[in-house]
């Protein structure tokens, strides 16, 4: 499979059981990938999965599948409103090199500039030099580190802080 055929699109509440699939799939098969747990996602009620929908949320479906997920969370202070953090970066494991990873992103940020986002911003693990040389690809600088930002089985693992500018 490739990342042909697939389309992206910004979900909205009635398909919440597309979501709760795919960041089930992406904390269950991934852990040491995101800072949330599949414990404390599992247990959500229905109404806290659309609830979690109130921020934009873009799925890529291939054959109605949902096969990759990422997320937008604005900044709500007036002052910094023009920043906003990717979240729940995930494409199943299949599909990573075919360019789907690359769409993902860039649909959250042409989403991103038409509420005018100026500054993309996200938070990878240190341990994930993959996944920090796809966002340096994809102009994305590093900005800061937070040491031990996650506990991962008693582990302390840096966070990686990059961002980039949606404007000149």
């Amino acid at each position: 499979m490739d990342g042909s055929g697939t389309t992206i699109r910004h979900i909205q509440a009635d398909e919440v059981e597309a979501f709760r699939r795919i960041r089930l799939e992406a904390l269950r098969t991934e852990p040491s990938l995101f800072a949330s747990r599949y414990e404390d996602w599992e247990v959500l009620s229905l109404e806290e999965w659309r609830n979690r929908l109130n921020e934009p949320v873009f799925i890529a479906f291939q054959d109605g599948e949902p096969v990759g997920i990422t997320g937008l969370l604005r900044q709500r202070s007036s002052k910094m409103a023009h920043r906003a953090t990717i979240i729940m970066v995930y494409v199943r494991r299949n599909l990573r090199g075919t360019g789907l990873a690359g769409k993902l992103l860039s649909a959250v940020a042409d989403h991103a500039r038409d509420i005018g986002i100026l500054q993309l911003e996200l938070f990878v693990s240190a341990e994930n030099p993959a996944a920090i040389r796809f966002y340096q690809r994809e102009g994305f600088s590093e900005i800061g580190r937070i040491p031990g930002g996650v506990l991962e089985e008693g582990r302390e693992i840096d966070d990686v802080m990059m961002a980039r500018r949606l404007v000149g």
